[in-house]
């Protein structure tokens, strides 16, 4: 069980990260208890709804219907779009990673896994729709929380430089 203390904590910093204009487009909707029971119906309604014949899997399915019920906290993550439109919906997009990351990092600061799953039926206008967002707005996945049931698992990456082009001079050189 992860404490709403702990659950508000990680919603705060997430609410810290940085936005172009100051929108703040990050919504957040927490499922806990019978809630995620809940959320998981959904997530497999609309999987078949939103999913074609020739690719749809009953596995994925039965994963939705299960997934969400495994974890103690589910936060669909959604995107408020500002009725100006100044600000680019990519820029809104690349917030919402931000505070993402960040909900990301006080998780693990808390010994709490967190995962970002951005299926079809999680990024649906269905979702959009069911989490009380509308229009130009976006539901962009769901954020699981909980705590490891075995060890912390070990991180893997390539080394940066191989990620990273060093420019010193206008030649690009």
């Amino acid at each position: 069980m992860i404490s709403r203390e702990i659950i508000d904590e990680i919603l705060e910093n997430a609410n810290w990260a940085p936005t172009h204009g100051f929108t703040e487009p990050w919504r957040f909707s927490v499922f806990t208890g019978d809630a995620r029971h809940e959320l998981a119906e959904f997530l497999a309604a609309t999987y078949q709804a939103v999913t074609t014949e020739d690719t749809y899997r009953q596995n994925k399915y039965e994963g939705m219907k299960r997934n969400a019920t495994l974890a103690p906290v589910v936060i669909v993550i959604g995107m408020k779009r500002q009725p100006s439109g100044k600000i680019s919906e990519l820029d809104e997009i690349q917030a919402v990673a931000c505070a993402v990351q960040n909900m990301h990092l006080t998780a693990t600061a808390h010994g709490i896994g967190g995962f970002w799953s951005s299926n079809s039926a999680a990024t649906s206008e269905q979702m959009r729709d069911y989490i009380g967002l509308s229009g130009e707005d976006r539901a962009l996945g769901l954020f699981y929380l909980g705590y490891p049931s075995n060890e912390w698992p070990v991180g893997k990456r390539q080394p940066i430089a191989d990620k990273v082009r060093w420019v010193e001079s206008k030649s690009g050189t």
